[in-house]
């Protein structure tokens, strides 16, 4: 087991790094719809026909 561990280690913390990046991506991106901030589309509402979708009131 040690032997698999050595041999292994540097794609395991690549892999453990990866998997906590999309955690707190995903943990940020629940965060933010739960806030209502999930339009994230960078332009102006007044003429996007989704804005009631993004800016519940």
């Amino acid at each position: 087991m040690l032997a698999f561990l050595s041999q292994n280690l540097p794609t395991i913390i690549i892999g453990l790094i990866l998997a906590t990046a999309v955690v707190l991506i995903l943990v940020k991106l629940i965060r933010d719809r739960k806030n209502g901030s999930s339009c994230n589309c960078g332009c102006g509402c007044k003429d996007c026909p989704s804005s009631a979708v993004c800016h519940k009131k």
